[in-house]
């Protein structure tokens, strides 16, 4: 089939490079427009722009979806199908009606359950043991399209979203070549969507990142590892901002004061609700990353200070 696939983040790379290597044909991209970053914010290309154009591929860069030259373009390419990976934009209906095939989209989490823009963020914030992904038709609802085909990921005890998310991609790329050879024979329909175990993935922005040591250990656990990498967790001390990295639950430990610190020779333990947990890595505003035990040496520790 001809088409033309839509994506922003490194995430969407997997699928990008399976679908050039096959044997349909990636006549353009759609990506988000450049944007700043580094110390200097020049304008950037994302990465799957920036693929797209190594690979000697038509990258189309529209402000919004529904900008008449863009959708002009997309009709003068005539795509049979365009798959959709972690765009990061609303697709209106003059741009959902151009392909004979429609967009489908991979998305990371066994749907109805989690949908929205962080599936793998929420799915261990809230302890679910097992996620995955699944390929749909997009239409206009927030992730309600039918379903083509899905595939299960069981979520480790210690899995950060970066982790999960990684293990997704690359499965993921496998199944949305599947879907698009299966729509191509004409041997793949999408089915609705179960009514039942709706669930909605909001965004998880930096406060969400803010631990709050009074928070049960399990919970504290979760959320340090499902805001690796990005938002970021965090935490203050002395009104400064400590970076956090995933945490180690110390149910044996001797019981501290939420947010009270116990440093020892190779580790530092925090009190929770519950029982304390040991810190990982840690990055003080302005400094390096380090070993929370190499931090807490430095700071001198006085009278009753805490993490807060």
């Amino acid at each position: 089939m001809r088409l033309v696939f839509a994506g922003t983040p490194e995430t969407a790379l997997p699928s990008l490079n399976a679908l050039l290597a096959s044997s349909h044909e990636v006549a353009a991209v759609v990506t988000r427009p450049d944007a700043p970053a580094g110390r200097g914010r020049r304008l950037v290309a994302s990465p799957v722009g920036e693929r797209a154009a190594e690979a000697g591929v038509e990258v189309l860069k529209p402000a919004k979806a529904r900008d008449p030259e863009f959708l002009a373009r997309l009709r003068a390419i005539a795509p049979d199908c365009c798959p959709v990976v972690a765009y990061g934009a609303l697709l209106p209906r003059e741009a959902l009606d151009i392909p004979r095939h429609g967009w489908v989209n991979l998305h990371f989490s066994l749907l109805p359950a989690w949908r929205g823009a962080a599936p793998v963020q929420r799915a261990i914030l809230h302890g679910d043991d097992m996620t995955g992904a699944a390929t749909f038709e997009i239409e206009e609802g927030l992730d309600t399209g039918p379903v083509y085909g899905v595939l299960t990921e069981p979520i480790r005890p210690d899995d950060t979203t970066g982790d999960l998310l990684g293990r997704l991609a690359v499965a993921g790329a496998t199944l949305l070549l599947d879907t698009m050879n299966g729509i191509e024979a004409g041997v793949l329909e999408p089915r609705p969507q179960p009514e039942e175990g709706v669930s909605t993935a909001a965004k998880l922005n930096p406060e969400d990142g803010h631990v709050d040591w009074r928070s049960p250990a399990q919970h504290i656990d979760r959320l340090v590892r499902a805001c690796t990498p990005a938002p970021g967790a965090w935490t203050s001390f002395r009104d400064t901002r400590v970076k956090l990295w995933p945490v180690r639950p110390a149910p044996d430990a001797e019981a501290l004061s939420p947010g009270e610190i116990r440093p020892g020779k190779k580790e530092v333990l925090v009190g929770t609700a519950t029982h304390p947990v040991a810190l990982g890595e840690v990055q003080p505003q302005g400094k390096r990353r380090m070993a929370a035990a190499d931090w807490i040496r430095g700071v001198n520790l006085i009278g009753k200070d805490a993490l807060h």
